[in-house]
């Protein structure tokens, strides 16, 4: 099994629009979905010609009738979970070596919270989910293939860090730490497992409080 790849664009990266149809119905957000040609932030190239083989490909499912659903956050796998389904995609296209596309939000109970936030000013990002093969030296995918995208609401990278939840944490015990581990998560798989026991650790002594 070719391994799990998902890429992350935060609000501003994917360049998020959200427009209405079907006379203020129908709420769809349209964006960069996937960038190619660049490393990004978990050191992973997609070179062009893969983006546009995958974008094609998904696009062959949405002609043929099949439902490109998507949910909200990060599942572990490429299984689409029904009872997490925010959203529908309509249709991917190329930007040059970005793969980019529409998405309808679905009166679904993930799609309403979504609608909610979307209408209260929320920034929500995307993540891409697919497979590839991912070479070790260069980070280059090949064999890439796009299962589905989903709605994010973290940053893909520390630096994207809303300036309120930085202040926070630099001004919470030990969340200056948090910081620093964050900083290494892209490549420092260690720094991954005590960052997620650094959160804990602050959650539990909020909650003594």
């Amino acid at each position: 099994m070719r391994p799990f790849l998902t890429e992350n664009l935060s609000f501003d990266q994917a360049r998020m629009e959200t427009m209405r149809s079907n006379e203020g119905k129908d709420l769809y957000m349209k964006g960069i979905f996937i960038e190619g040609g660049v490393k990004n932030a978990n050191q992973r190239v997609y070179p062009p010609h893969e983006i546009a083989r995958a974008v094609t490909n998904l696009n062959e499912q949405i002609s043929k009738g099949y439902s490109v659903l998507g949910e909200v956050d990060h599942p572990t796998n490429l299984r689409i979970n029904l009872d997490r389904v925010s959203h529908m995609i309509t249709e991917m296209w190329l930007d040059g070596a970005k793969g980019c596309g529409k998405m309808k939000i679905l009166p679904t109970p993930m799609g309403k919270i979504v609608s909610e936030m979307l209408n209260a000013g929320v920034k929500l990002g995307v993540s891409s989910r697919g497979s590839g093969d991912v070479n070790e030296g260069s980070g280059t995918v090949s064999n890439f293939d796009i299962v589905t995208v989903d709605i994010v609401a973290q940053p893909s990278a520390p630096s994207a860090y809303p300036t309120a939840v930085y202040e926070g944490l630099m001004n919470m015990q030990g969340g200056h730490r948090v910081l620093e581990i964050a900083k290494d998560l892209n490549n420092d798989r260690q720094a991954q497992k005590y960052l997620a026991s650094e959160v804990a650790r602050l959650i539990n002594e909020l909650k003594i409080r």
